[in-house]
């Protein structure tokens, strides 16, 4: 397999390659947040992330390779989950978390253009998919110490209470338009929580 062959983000490179990736990213983030999916060129990145435009064709080629990069160095970027004892303070930290990146005005507004761009085209879904999943990986273990405490009935699916935290959060991002305050992000923490406990997550075959 060749070089232009490799898909954009599954190589991790380094030296002055990891330089100008890390500014090509950056700056097709600060694109995204201001001119969503629709205005996100490649020229238009590549004069503001100071590199030639060559190399930005060559190494990432459609704007749809660029976020589907710009979501796998997301999620290689994520940070380490809260590991408290407590599955509330646990999923009340995750939510919190979520809560900020969505809050944060140039990370909410990235967050609404790529998860448009996965609505359309299939390469930025898969990227979407890999990065959630990740991010939901790094926190289901404290989920997995509350079944094992008994805090949680056996066979809780551990990923959907993760997801069960932040969705609400999401939903207000994109639909209602409600404050992302940090009340609303313990209340579906504690939901996530009192659903897990009843044990609505509860699957056969886990």
């Amino acid at each position: 397999m060749t070089s232009d062959s490799v898909e954009p983000g599954t190589v991790r490179p380094g030296g002055r390659t990891a330089r100008v990736r890390s500014a090509v990213l950056r700056a097709a983030g600060d694109a995204l947040a201001e001119r969503g999916l629709a205005g996100l060129d490649l020229a238009d990145v590549a004069r503001r992330a100071e590199v030639g435009r060559t190399t930005v064709y060559r190494r990432w080629g459609t704007p749809a390779n660029l976020v589907a990069d710009l979501l796998t160095d997301m999620a290689e970027q994520s940070l380490p989950h809260t590991d408290t004892g407590s599955l509330t303070d646990d999923l009340r930290a995750n939510a919190r978390l979520v809560r900020r990146t969505l809050a944060d005005a140039r990370q909410g507004a990235l967050f609404k253009a790529v998860i448009a761009a996965a609505t359309c085209d299939a390469q930025a879904a898969a990227a979407l998919r890999r990065f959630y999943e990740t991010r939901v990986s790094e926190w289901e273990p404290c989920v997995r110490r509350a079944v094992e405490r008994g805090e949680l009935p056996e066979g809780t699916d551990t990923h959907e209470v993760i997801r069960a935290a932040s969705a609400p959060l999401y939903y207000r991002l994109l639909t209602t338009g409600e404050p992302l305050d940090e009340a609303a992000a313990d209340r579906a923490a504690d939901a996530a929580v009192a659903a897990a406990r009843a044990g609505v997550f509860v699957t056969t075959g886990r």
